[in-house]
């Protein structure tokens, strides 16, 4: 089995749990869990460190702006991390997000409609000084508001490995 494919694992484990805030016993107990979750399938998907990188979502009125950046001046983790999003950027153009899916779900807020809208959504890749970016841009609102709830959903679940700009 390859590494990519153990993520299934994780993932088949994360459909079955209560993973939103306030269900369960406790809901800062389950988003931990949930984020623990994420970070394992994470590790699958992505090959840069998570531990010494972080990834920013800025939403647009067109859509939006992700970055991922080293926090270390590492050269090999900041070709890993630009190697990866720009494959993902070729990939998200084509409609394919299975990326995301192995890490978050396949019920990922927003993913369906990106999915289905991929042809309307402009995906573009740009080196950054310690890592890559992807822009996102689309002229239809369903799709902009897709994009803003899909990128809410990493925010919260990469916790620590993420934050907002808003």
């Amino acid at each position: 089995m390859s590494e990519r494919m153990s993520g299934v694992t994780v993932l088949a484990a994360l459909g079955l749990m209560a993973c939103g805030p306030g269900q369960g016993d406790n809901g800062a107990d389950a988003l931990a869990e949930r984020q623990a979750d994420v970070a394992a399938a994470g590790a699958e998907v992505m090959p840069f460190d998570l531990e010494t990188s972080t990834h920013v979502f800025e939403k647009t009125n067109v859509g939006g702006v992700q970055e991922v950046a080293s926090d270390t001046e590492d050269p090999e983790q900041i070709a890993l991390i630009r190697a990866h999003l720009a494959e993902e950027a070729v990939r998200f153009s084509s409609g394919d997000f299975h990326d995301p899916a192995m890490i978050h779900g396949d019920d990922m807020p927003g993913l369906h409609a990106l999915v289905m809208g991929h042809e309307l959504i402009d995906v573009t890749y740009g080196d950054i000084e310690s890592g890559g970016r992807i822009v996102y841009s689309t002229e239809d609102p369903s799709l902009v508001e897709a994009i803003h709830q899909w990128f809410e959903a990493q925010v919260r679940d990469h916790g620590e490995h993420a934050q907002a700009h808003r």
